[in-house]
C-alpha cells in the first residue's frame, strides 16, 4: 500500500468515525432525493441499514487489503451490501437503482472528508479511494440482486409450476393429473414429484393422467409421460391416460410413439369408468399376505 493511499485510508476512517451519523443521515436523504428505492422500504429501514453499512465500511477500512478487495473480502461489508441488494430485490428495485443507491454514499462520504480537511491532495487522493471502494461495492451490488432476483424467479417459477400441476382424488385410490399447456422436463419432474408422494400418502392404485388440455403431443411429450408412466408403476400402481382426442391420436400415429403398452381413454370420464374397477384387485401386500 503505497503512501498516499494509507493517508487517505487515515482520513476517510477519520472523517467516518467523527460523522458516521451525519454521513448516514445525507446518505438516506440523497437516496430519498433521487428516488432509487424499491416498495416496501422505509425511511427507518434506510436508516438502519446506513448505520450498518456505513460502519462496516469504517471497520474494512482498518484492514490492509488493497481498496478494490475490501469489499469482497471484509466479512461484514460484504454481508452489509448483499443484504441490502437481497432488500431491494425483494422490494422490486431494479438493479440499476440499487448500484446507484450504493454509489450515492460517495457524495456522502465526500462531504464528510471534506469537512475534515481542506488538503487538496489529500482530498483527491480520498476521492479516488473512495471511488474504488465505492465503485466495487456498486458492482457486487448489481450481482448480488441480479443472483438474487433470479432465485425469486426460479422460486416463483417452480410454485407456479406445482400449482398449475395439481393432483386430484377422484375415487378411492384413484389420483388424476389433469394436464394444461406444454409438457417439458422442467414441469415434469414436478408432476412426477407431487404424483408419487400423492400415491404414498393415498395409498392410490390407480394414476390417471389427463392430457385433454396439452395442445399437441410430440415425441418428447410422449418421452415425458413415458417416464412419469413408469415411474408410477415403479410405485406398484397403474396408471391411465385420458384426453386422446382424434388430432391427438392421429399425431401420436404418423409419429410412430408406441403407447399401447399404455391403458389409454378419450375423456377423464372414460379413464375414471375404466379405473374404478381395478382398484378391486388385491394391492401387492394383500396378494401376499394372502399366499401366507
Amino acid at each position: 500500500m503505497t503512501t498516499p493511499e494509507r493517508e487517505a485510508r487515515i482520513r476517510v476512517g477519520e472523517a467516518l468515525r467523527a460523522r458516521s451519523e451525519a454521513v448516514a443521515d445525507r446518505w438516506v436523504q440523497l437516496q430519498l432525493e433521487r428516488a432509487v428505492l424499491g416498495t416496501g422500504i422505509t425511511e427507518a429501514e434506510l436508516r438502519e441499514e446506513a448505520d450498518l453499512l456505513v460502519e462496516a465500511l469504517r471497520a474494512a477500512l482498518e484492514t490492509d487489503q488493497p481498496a478494490e478487495r475490501v469489499v469482497s473480502s471484509h466479512p461484514g461489508l460484504c454481508q452489509a451490501i448483499t443484504d441490502l441488494s437481497l432488500r431491494r430485490a425483494r422490494g422490486g428495485a431494479n438493479p440499476t437503482s440499487t448500484s446507484l443507491a450504493v454509489l450515492a454514499l460517495k457524495e456522502a462520504l465526500l462531504e464528510a472528508v471534506q469537512h475534515e480537511t481542506r488538503e487538496g491532495d489529500t482530498l483527491f487522493q480520498a476521492a479516488l479511494l473512495i471511488n474504488r471502494l465505492l465503485d466495487a461495492a456498486g458492482a457486487l451490488s448489481f450481482s448480488t440482486y441480479v443472483e438474487g432476483r433470479e432465485e425469486i424467479i426460479r422460486r416463483q417459477s417452480r410454485q407456479l409450476l406445482e400449482i398449475s400441476t395439481p393432483v386430484v382424488r377422484l375415487w378411492d385410490r384413484v389420483l388424476a393429473v389433469p394436464l394444461i399447456g406444454t409438457l417439458d422436463t422442467a414441469r415434469t419432474q414436478i408432476v412426477m414429484e407431487n404424483l408419487l408422494e400423492a400415491i404414498q400418502r393415498d395409498e392410490a392404485q390407480v394414476a390417471i393422467i389427463d392430457i385433454t388440455g396439452v395442445p399437441t403431443v410430440d415425441t418428447a411429450v410422449a418421452h415425458h409421460l413415458m417416464q412419469t408412466v413408469n415411474a408410477v408403476r415403479l410405485m406398484g400402481a397403474d396408471c391411465v391416460i385420458s384426453g386422446i382426442r382424434p388430432p391427438i391420436a392421429q399425431i401420436i400415429a404418423q409419429l410412430g410413439i408406441d403407447l399401447s403398452a399404455i391403458l389409454t381413454r378419450a375423456t377423464l370420464a372414460d379413464a375414471l369408468a375404466a379405473a374404478i374397477p381395478m382398484t378391486n384387485r388385491p394391492t401387492p401386500r394383500s396378494t401376499y399376505a394372502a399366499a401366507l
